[in-house]
């Protein structure tokens, strides 16, 4: 059941689980994927978050103790996510120290309200990195072009950064840009580059979803032939640019005074359309030096049936550039697509923060009460 994760890992894939809950931590569940599918790291977001805790009464005691000291939703909020990445940080622990600090890591992420606010941003993700306090911490924040300069100055502060909702290949290089700015920074501060990680997190599936829905509404058959081909072309061409910042005279200097490379890291990694392979945006996207974070259904749909076939990114450039081109050519506005998924992904992950807000701002009210306070 777990030899396709084993050879995906083999192939250089890192395999990350997009899911963190109290229950799972309880139960032992994130060990267990560790130790029997090869699991190095996890992302969290408010959409996970407010699942868990709304679904779950494990958070019951600590959210009555906040209940009776008063303390306000979104410090409450702060406090019950920041306990589970801190425990989910412990877990992996052992993966982070054997990898030599590449992997065992644990993504958290910033207020999405301050998406467009690059001052709260940075000052939220100092806060997040103090309340956690474990080295193999991620703090997430987001690649709209208000945030860029967080990621350099947390980066510069010695704060290990997962850049996330990225999904234009333009962005993608403003992000690179900024984290190489921020390692220099940082190196000037007298920074261990050497721990100091990051990740960029390259949305998939739901360039598919955007595209194929125009593709839908063009109705020719050029177009509808070019269904399911976005999102691993556009992905394919974001490690084509990845590969060249590397290849600069920039990185290697940094590289050689102690920095990691900022691995791609396939998001959005769960298949949308029931129509297509549910392994697709794995194994038509494994190339080594890259992460793959999975919800656990497509985790287990690739240990099941998953068919890893070797490199199926470098080598694909050509017919990338080809398929992007294609889509131009039957009137597909990628310059359109990209903004409008940038907008609905930070407008999706605030939605979700207010409903983690008002939950929590429930269970505090109905504990308190309990309580007799």
């Amino acid at each position: 059941m777990t030899e396709a994760l084993r050879q995906l890992t083999e192939a250089g894939v890192a395999i990350w689980l997009d899911d963190l809950s109290r229950a799972r931590l309880t139960s032992k569940g994130l060990q267990d994927l560790v130790r029997d599918k090869h699991v190095v790291g996890v992302t969290t977001n408010p959409t996970i978050f407010q699942k868990a805790i709304s679904e779950s009464e494990l958070y019951d005691r600590q959210v009555r103790d906040l209940a009776i000291r008063g303390v306000d939703v979104e410090e409450a909020v702060r406090m019950i996510t920041t306990y589970d990445v801190r425990w989910g940080c412990d877990v992996l622990r052992p993966v982070y120290d054997a990898s030599d600090s590449v992997d065992g890591r644990v993504s958290i992420e910033v207020d999405p309200r301050m998406a467009h606010d690059a001052a709260k941003t940075i000052a939220e993700a100092r806060q997040l990195w103090w309340l956690v306090d474990r080295p193999n911490l991620f703090i997430k924040i987001p690649a709209t072009e208000a945030s860029l300069p967080a990621i350099s100055q947390a980066l510069s502060e010695g704060i290990s950064v997962n850049v996330t909702l990225i999904f234009s290949l333009q962005r993608y290089q403003a992000v690179m840009d900024a984290w190489l700015d921020g390692l220099e920074r940082a190196r000037a501060a007298g920074h261990d580059l050497s721990n100091l990680g990051s990740v960029a997190s390259f949305f998939v599936s739901r360039v598919d979803t955007e595209i194929d829905k125009r593709l839908d509404k063009i109705g020719t058959p050029e177009a509808k032939a070019l269904k399911g081909k976005a999102a691993i072309a556009n992905a394919r061409l974001a490690f084509e640019a990845y590969e060249k910042v590397i290849a600069t005279d920039r990185w290697k200097a940094l590289e050689q005074a102690g920095a990691r490379p900022q691995r791609p890291l396939w998001a959005s990694t769960g298949v949308k359309d029931p129509a297509y392979d549910d392994t697709r945006y794995v194994i038509e996207l494994t190339t080594r030096g890259v992460v793959n974070t999975m919800p656990e259904a497509t985790l287990d749909a690739v240990a099941d049936h998953g068919v890893v076939r070797g490199d199926t990114v470098r080598g694909e450039y050509a017919s990338a550039h080809a398929v992007l081109q294609e889509l131009a050519d039957v009137g597909i506005d990628y310059d359109d697509v990209v903004e409008l998924l940038e907008v609905e992904a930070v407008d999706k992950f605030e939605t979700s923060w207010k409903e983690l807000l008002e939950s929590v701002a429930g269970e505090l009210k109905r504990l308190a009460k309990e309580a007799g306070q």
